[in-house]
């Protein structure tokens, strides 16, 4: 292994844990191979000592037709050997690489599911596609052809330099003149190539991001014309990434040739010192055959110094970013609380404050509701806190103890995923798959049948205009329901949360495209389906929320009313204001 700086070191011992346990598992199928790969080796080894035996036999002129063609088979019998040993170790060791990978990768999207929202607003989708792709490819190079270069190359290296120093010791020392030069350069341009190649990654990461993103919002880059910025932002990412590829294939580029250079040093010093050796016969001719083909065997290894150097500094880099990942813990514990709850008939929040991480603010303060069963609207404008109020609700953030209760429990005494079983929750911004719409209706009740499927989508008012299209719920709706409209998006995530049924169902303005009448025709559907549960509804549109049974006026973070429809109307100015305002009455109607 090459050296690295003693500030890489803890970085990669810590790296280094993560691939422990895959070894282990996958011990006996990398022995094996291992074991195929010194096989080869000594089998390679042994051709140079039938050679030397073949040439020293000639040119003492003791040998027969019968013995070249004994020699000529044994020659025959050690490549058939080399050819099936080899076969065998590319199979198990090269295998062992990709299963490695492949368990990594199960690792890291199992743990970036188990990971919250605070997570993903400092991680980018790019950076982690990027992971999973380049980066585990670079781990998987490592400790797969990395790894056979390294052990393949140590054996050469000692069993080469064994058989050179049986030869001839002084030659031997001739030969091995030149390696202390190759080994100071590796050492000191392996930090390098690790600084380099992680900037390499990053930018990868960047380029992956920028492309994912303009190609989700291909329509609005079309409308207003920007394909060729879009262009041009894409060529300066992919200049700057070449640039930092091109300073690494600098380091590539040293490393390579000087290796090569200095094995073609010691064979020049062979030539020379050891045809005189030979002249003198202190060395057989068929010692001298032999050691130069010992010596094309020692060119290998020490040309893989540097291609091994390479691959592992990568595959380190690779293994940290990665292991960043993996060591990221979610806020909210999946293990921690109670696993088993009761079906809540209430939900209560209070004197609730809180504030984002990064914020210098709370969002929300002192917040106090009752969430009996039925409709419960949150009015307010955008901006107040509606939106985060509903993720606490979901349990996607961390809250202070004793704020929120379901029932009398507090909420952190009870599991998070005991907890989100309770929950069905339609988020602002709609989320869908690029699949059928019956997928994505069944997501969370894989178990549906069709007419419950149905039925969920008649209650949100979107049954016909699915059975309008030519496949029916069998339709592809493409990349987050691209093949739709905002209004049939939304009405399709409300039809999932509906087939959810859930005690608790919390709908964050999910029905902002759909129009007036269709959302109280939905509306009326959920509060005679859902009765006995409860429906937390937020909204900045006030007709649909008449049905509700008690309404919260939230005003920046602060809930300044509750009350029915019409007692808000009544005693609330920022109710009826923002009423008059969405149906045009003016304040003349209440003159």
């Amino acid at each position: 292994m090459p050296p690295i700086k003693s500030n890489q070191r803890m970085q990669f011992r810590k790296a280094v844990t993560l691939l422990g346990p895959i070894f282990k598992k996958y011990r006996s199928q990398l022995i094996l191979g291992l074991s195929a790969m010194i096989l080869v080796d000594i089998l390679q080894l042994t051709i140079p000592r039938v050679i030397k035996s073949t040439v020293d036999g000639l040119s003492q002129k003791t040998f027969e037709q019968a013995d070249l063609v004994q020699h000529a088979w044994i020659i025959f019998g050690l490549a058939v050997g080399i050819g099936l040993f080899r076969f065998i170790w590319r199979y198990l060791v090269i295998g062992f690489s990709r299963l490695l990978e492949r368990d990594i990768r199960n690792q890291l999207f199992s743990h970036i599911l188990t990971l919250d929202k605070a997570f993903f607003q400092k991680k980018t989708a790019g950076e982690l596609i990027a992971l999973s792709t380049n980066d585990l490819s670079a781990v998987q190079l490592a400790c797969g052809m990395g790894l056979v270069a390294f052990v393949d190359a140590f054996i050469m290296l000692l069993a080469a330099i064994s058989f050179m120093l049986y030869i001839d010791p002084t030659l031997t020392l001739i030969a091995l003149f030149p390696l202390p030069l190759l080994a100071l350069l590796t050492k000191s341009l392996a930090g390098k190539l690790h600084t380099r190649f992680k900037k390499v990654q990053e930018h990868f990461s960047t380029i992956t991001q920028f492309a994912r993103s303009a190609i989700s919002s291909v329509r609005l880059i079309k409308i207003y014309n920007q394909e060729g910025n879009q262009n041009r932002q894409f060529n300066q990412l992919g200049k700057q990434y070449v640039g930092h590829n091109i300073k690494v294939a600098r380091i590539q580029g040293v490393l390579f040739p000087v290796s090569t250079m200095i094995a073609n040093v010691s064979l020049m010093l062979i030539v020379f010192f050891g045809g005189r050796m030979a002249i003198a016969n202190h060395i057989s001719i068929g010692d001298f055959v032999a050691f130069i083909t010992y010596l094309f065997m020692l060119t290998w290894p020490m040309m893989a110094i540097g291609w091994v150097a390479n691959l592992f500094q990568r595959g380190l880099t690779s293994l940290e970013r990665i292991k960043d990942i993996l060591d990221e813990k979610p806020q909210l514990s999946l293990e921690a609380g109670k696993g088993v709850i009761c079906t809540p008939e209430t939900v209560s929040i209070k004197n609730l404050t809180f504030a984002y991480p990064s914020a210098s603010k709370p969002v929300l303060r002192d917040i106090n509701i009752h969430l009996p069963q039925g409709l419960f609207g949150i009015v307010g404008r955008t901006g107040c806190g509606k939106s985060t109020l509903c993720e606490l609700l979901a349990r996607l953030y961390k809250i202070p103890d004793n704020t929120i209760f379901w029932d009398q429990e507090d909420t952190n005494s009870l599991s998070v995923p005991a907890t989100r079983s309770m929950i069905s929750f339609v988020p602002q911004n709609t989320h869908l798959f690029s699949d059928s719409i019956i997928f994505n209706i069944s997501l969370a009740k894989p178990e549906a049948t069709q007419t419950e499927i149905e039925a969920a989508a008649k209650t949100a008012s979107i049954h016909t205009e699915i059975l309008s299209f030519p496949k029916g719920y069998e339709t592809k709706i493409g990349e987050k329901g691209v093949k739709l409209s905002g209004g049939q998006r939304q009405r399709i995530a409300l039809a999932r949360a509906i087939l959810a049924d859930k005690p608790l169902m919390i709908i964050d303005d999910a029905l902002s495209a759909v129009d007036v009448d269709t959302e109280n025709n939905i509306l009326k559907n959920i509060g005679s389906l859902f009765q006995d549960k409860i429906v937390v509804f937020a909204s900045h549109r006030l007709n649909p929320l008449a049905q509700a049974r008690k309404i919260a006026v939230l005003e920046e973070g602060k809930i300044t009313a509750i009350g029915s429809h019409k007692e808000l109307l009544e005693k609330n100015e920022f109710f009826r204001t923002i009423y008059d305002h969405q149906n045009n009455t003016g304040a003349a109607t209440h003159a």
